[in-house]
């Protein structure tokens, strides 16, 4: 029996495995949701924005690890989406967005909420389909899924024009893709494998730098078994957190403008850098010139235009990071004996790393009177004991979690990293809640990003989903705020929230239940009583509207001249490589 483009889609859906779609509805997309009216197997999630459809598809993409789905219409429906299509881009997450359009014969002619959403996308997504002929449907929607979730994952777009959905023939799914000018890497070049192999045996001073290419892969515990079996101390990208455990001793933290001195300074100063899924972002190297002068560079990635595109490195390869560290750890087995001496040799270099840590460990001025933020990502690690999924949205508190909130599994740090897209982090939440209904699940947020996709507060109540929302509030844009104390004599040009709304009472309005904390003392009650809530909470924390984040490394600077607390009133000192070393235990 013939049926619609809009049951082929809704059947393609459910044989790749699908159960929630994100979106809404539109003019020329009512036949989907007609057909979705009575599906029993699919989910639909009726966001308040489309741009927070996106964000919660995403989020469920990096809880659940499938792709994420969202469904909106042409025109403004479409073009809303966007920013969520290029946030899941910059940072490798799988989505597929399926667009409505207007019918073909219309295309071009400025019809009725006509975008040309196919050629604004470009740029920022993996691929994108315009479907002509309802016959290519149930293919196109195979091969979409296959190119977002394979090789370098990332967003795919659908454009589905109108007669497309309403147009009949026979619903034939394909059992495989074959696409020839679409062949991702799996496999490393052995040569090049045993080469690593060779250089971690020699080194004296090696660090691994994993980011979020670990955790895609789903290669956490390979490269756990690579750190212990060879004891190389490990430091993270900001994506990367979760990909090997934030409480394990081999563990330096975060590194680049905000990570902690002794990841900064063990890179600067390592003869070895073995770069794993990451892709050298500016705000990992700082200065690119001065970033690991003295090191030979490993770098291993399933994207060959990643290698050497910002840095040069000594031994590229190609591959899934799983593939590659399962075929590296064998490969190192060979050079057990040798292996033994190199780890005895490294003990200055483990003492070197622990007199940083000493010299400069993460710390803030604790007050009895002002709540401290980072006084809130504590508790909150300690009152979950790890054992939560947090969403961030973008700035101070951003890397306040990153820096104090210990992520010890892959899947529960959901932040954007790459495109740095303020209102992600209430969405994302959402979207990781319902890919994990048993999980517990916190967006930790800024009183200006969480203001931006605001009304998913709809969609959390309405779901019955107890998304846990801790607002760290400053009464400012926080991290512009900061910028432009140190940077800008204070000049705080538009960073001012003035007007702030009473986040209790807004909560409530949307049938949340709303908590405020204005002292430290009132903190850990307030946290308490949310978990204890089955029911979405809405946290106002009232915090030092001057507190901010340090370490950091000034734009255009090497990551070995930080910025540390004491300097935050005007001396801004810096930590060079040389005041590193008055704690040195390396052999001069």
């Amino acid at each position: 029996m013939k049926i619609t483009g809009a049951e082929i889609l809704i059947e393609s859906l459910k044989k790749e495995g699908v159960d929630t779609v994100f979106g809404i509805p539109g003019g020329v997309v009512l036949q989907i949701f007609d057909a979705l009216y009575n599906e029993k197997d699919l989910r639909f999630i009726l966001t308040r924005h489309e741009q927070g459809a996106a964000h919660a598809a995403d989020g469920y993409a990096r809880a659940k690890g499938k792709p994420g789905v969202a469904l909106v219409t042409s025109g403004p429906g479409a073009t809303n989406i966007v920013t969520g299509i290029a946030n899941a881009h910059m940072d490798s997450i799988p989505i597929v967005v399926i667009t409505g359009q207007v019918a073909t014969r219309m295309i071009g002619n400025d019809a009725f909420q006509e975008a040309d959403i196919v050629g604004i996308t470009r740029p920022c997504t993996k691929y994108n389909f315009l479907v002509k002929d309802v016959d290519e449907l149930a293919k196109t929607i195979k091969e979409a899924f296959y190119i977002a979730s394979t090789g370098r994952p990332g967003p795919v777009l659908v454009d589905l024009p109108k007669d497309v959905s309403g147009a009949r023939t026979d619903f034939v799914y394909p059992e495989k893709v074959s696409l020839r000018s679409y062949n991702p890497t799996y496999y490393g070049n052995k040569w090049q494998i045993k080469q690593a192999a060779q250089a971690i045996v020699r080194a004296k001073r090696p660090v691994i730098y994993a980011g979020g290419g670990v955790i895609l892969s789903k290669a956490s515990e390979a490269l756990k078994e690579l750190a212990e079996v060879n004891e190389i101390p490990v430091t993270l990208t900001l994506m990367g957190l979760g990909g090997f455990p934030g409480t394990h001793p081999l563990f330096l933290g975060m590194l680049g403008m905000h990570g902690t001195y002794a990841a900064n300074m063990a890179v600067h100063d390592s003869d070895l850098l073995i770069a794993i899924g990451s892709r050298f972002d500016d705000r990992v190297t700082g200065k690119v010139t001065e970033f690991a002068p003295k090191a030979h560079i490993i770098h291993i990635d399933i994207d060959p235009t990643n290698i050497r595109k910002n840095i040069h490195v000594d031994t590229p390869i190609v591959g899934d990071v799983k593939n590659v560290l399962t075929e590296l750890n064998k490969e190192l087995k060979a050079f057990e004996e040798s292996r033994g001496q190199g780890i005895k040799e490294r003990k200055p270099w483990h003492a070197q790393i622990k007199a940083w840590e000493e010299e400069h460990p993460l710390a803030y001025k604790k007050s009895n009177k002002t709540i401290k933020p980072q006084y809130v990502i504590e508790k909150i690690y300690e009152l979950t004991g790890g054992d939560a999924i947090v969403a961030t949205d973008v700035g101070q508190h951003q890397m306040w979690v990153a820096q104090y909130f210990k992520f010890d599994r892959p899947g529960t740090n959901l932040t954007s990293g790459g495109l740095g897209t303020m209102g992600f982090g209430f969405p994302a939440a959402i979207g990781a809640q319902i890919a994990c209904p048993d999980k517990l699940v916190f967006n930790v947020a800024g009183d200006g990003s969480f203001q931006m996709n605001v009304q998913e507060l709809a969609t959390a109540v309405l779901n019955k989903l107890p998304v846990k929302v801790a607002i760290i509030n400053n009464g400012s844009l926080g991290m512009v705020r900061q910028w432009q104390e140190l940077f800008f004599n204070r000049h705080y040009s538009g960073s001012i929230l003035d007007g702030t709304p009473d986040y209790v009472k807004l909560a409530e309005a949307y049938g949340a239940v709303g908590l405020r904390a204005k002292s430290p003392s009132e903190v850990e009650r307030v946290i308490k009583e949310a978990i204890s809530i089955k029911r979405p909470v809405v946290m106002d924390f009232v915090v030092d509207p001057e507190e901010n984040v340090f370490p950091m490394v000034p734009a255009g600077g090497a990551n070995a001249d930080m910025i540390f607390e004491e300097a935050s009133q005007g001396e801004k000192e810096k930590g060079t490589g040389k005041k590193g070393r008055k704690n040195s235990v390396l052999p001069a």
